[in-house]
């Protein structure tokens, strides 16, 4: 699969995929008053955890503290209690809560523009990392994801074995125009048709163009 074949997939996802709910963290990031801070805690938040789950439990901490400031207020077992029954709950509110200390102490509060800083921070991977880049900062990133890394393999535009070689093969093949949305775009593809275990491959408005690589049952 090349770029050109890329760039028709993308586009063509683009908008039939609209009629699908946003990705929690979209909604939120929609919504953000402080984006990257905002779209930080969210995403931490997701990790392991079901998109409604995510919505609620990041609606139910943001609206009591949208800040560092407020967040650094509550207690741990209050953050746990606000973002229950998200995965890890417990292990998560001890890292937002280290998270606000730290952008406290050395950001002026701020979410760091850097990926490179990002990922020094409690529970923050490279996944987390380029989602705030892009949803947060509007800056170039690639997310990648459980839905971005199987999709790119089953459609054969890269072939690799975890997220984060993902994440640098794309970085060398996908047209920078795409990096800001591709995550969008496949995890809410992935969520609704391109699924994990037989995908619905009949409903797919851009099967033409896969190989199906790994796939064993369909749809």
């Amino acid at each position: 699969m090349d770029n050109g074949e890329i760039a028709e997939i993308l586009k063509n996802l683009k908008h039939s995929i609209k009629k699908f709910k946003v990705p929690a963290v979209g909604v939120i990031a929609d919504n953000a008053i402080d984006k990257p801070f905002e779209v930080l805690v969210s995403t931490v938040i997701s990790l392991r955890t079901k998109d409604a789950v995510t919505e609620k439990a990041s609606l139910n901490l943001l609206t009591k503290a949208p800040t560092p400031h407020k967040m650094i207020r509550l207690s741990e077992k209050e953050i746990q209690k606000l973002i229950y029954p998200a995965g890890f709950y417990k292990t998560k509110a001890k890292s937002l809560l280290a998270i606000c200390k730290i952008l406290l102490q050395n950001y002026e509060g701020k979410v760091p523009r850097s990926i490179d800083d990002m990922v020094k921070l409690p529970g923050v991977g490279r996944k987390t990392a380029n989602l705030v880049a892009t949803l947060g900062f509007d800056d170039y990133g690639i997310c990648v994801d459980v839905h971005v890394h199987r999709i790119s393999n089953r459609w054969g535009y890269i072939k690799t074995k975890t997220a984060d070689e993902s994440e640098m093969v794309l970085r060398g093949k996908l047209p920078k125009k795409f990096w800001k949305t591709y995550n969008d775009i496949l995890v809410t593809f992935g969520q609704n048709i391109c699924q994990p275990v037989s995908p619905k491959c009949s409903l797919c408005p851009v099967e033409k163009y896969c190989p199906k690589l790994g796939v064993k049952h369909q749809r």
